[in-house]
């Protein structure tokens, strides 16, 4: 049986956890304790999204030297927690083990693979949703393949790959993966960090005017940024892919929300911030990923935004009205 770490134990990483448990050795590593106590004393639950639940007892760890090497780790942890992640993994990773990343924003996969080699380290993207109802407890919150890039010369890569599909995963091997990858950032500065200052549903961006003209102009720039880097994403137009996406997890809670709603540190230097610096790099404008940023930091520490208005077009459009009180 397969042996797979899964390095988070936040929502995504308590889904393919869980989901992965019936196929595989599966065991966390992470630093929340209410969540590794809940887990120890009961097990952890997933809510599907049509209400069935079930229940896995599980290893929860954040003790990795207490568990053995495994084939496959999966990192699952906030972007500014990769360093972190890297030392996790030191003594679970032994001479043949695959690691594997599914985080959001830039970054990830350069950080693991200096540490690791990029030999072992495989990109990967998905647009799964998972929100956690309580420590314990996650809610499913929308199916979505897992892209992976093609890596077959190592020797776990193809167990990974049949284990996540015989766990119910759609998964999907790709080549192009730095365009899978600002495919989903341009989807990600869309969406997550309008939702997470508004504090509003993924769906609110794309049914008032205003919000989807700041979301699909987020899109479009980030898929400009891509464009001067030569780097084609996975569909012709980025403005229309998240408003798609957005209409597709109308009721979901972004990440960045969920993390804003906690009092937590956002990816937003992963995500935004990342298009902002490749924007310097290749001199290409970024004005709304560096206003959306702005905001999204400004809520971070703490502090009221007190002016609303973000150009889109070279027309100010004012979002005070639309922000959830």
């Amino acid at each position: 049986m397969l042996r797979i770490g899964i390095i988070g134990t936040g929502a995504l990483a308590s889904l393919m956890a869980l989901r992965l448990a019936e196929q595989a050795d599966v065991a966390m590593v992470g630093s929340w304790p209410e969540q590794l106590d809940a887990i120890e004393a009961a097990g952890l639950t997933l809510v599907e999204a049509d209400g069935r639940s079930h229940t896995h007892s599980l290893t929860a760890t954040d003790e990795p030297l207490l568990l053995p090497p495994v084939d496959v780790a999966l990192v699952l942890v906030k972007s500014y927690q990769t360093a972190t992640a890297v030392r996790r993994l030191r003594t679970l990773v032994n001479t043949d083990t695959l690691i594997v990343t599914l985080q959001n924003g830039l970054g990830n996969w350069e950080i693991l693979a200096q540490a690791y080699g990029a030999w072992r380290v495989v990109q990967g993207v998905t647009s799964l949703g998972a929100t956690m109802v309580r420590p314990g407890v996650v809610r499913a919150a929308g199916d979505g393949p897992i892209n992976l890039a093609w890596a077959a010369s190592n020797l776990f890569y193809d167990p990974f790959v049949a284990c996540l599909r015989t766990a119910g995963f759609t998964v999907e091997l790709v080549r192009n993966v730095q365009g899978l990858v600002w495919g989903k950032l341009a989807v990600n500065a869309a969406i997550n960090p309008l939702t997470a200052v508004l504090q509003v549903r993924n769906g609110v961006l794309a049914e008032e005017e205003p919000l989807k003209q700041v979301m699909m102009a987020a899109a479009r720039e980030t898929a400009v940024v891509a464009a001067a880097q030569g780097i084609q994403l996975p569909y012709p137009d980025a403005a229309q892919r998240a408003l798609a996406v957005a209409q597709a997890t109308a009721q979901n809670h972004s990440s960045m929300l969920q993390d804003i709603r906690r009092g937590g540190q956002t990816e937003i230097e992963a995500i935004c911030g990342a298009v902002i610096k490749a924007g310097q790099r290749f001199g290409v404008p970024t004005a709304v990923n560096a206003q959306l940023y702005h905001w999204v930091k400004t809520v971070e520490a703490g502090q009221p935004i007190t002016d609303w208005r973000i150009g889109v077009g070279g027309t100010a459009v004012d979002l005070e009205s639309y922000r959830k009180e």
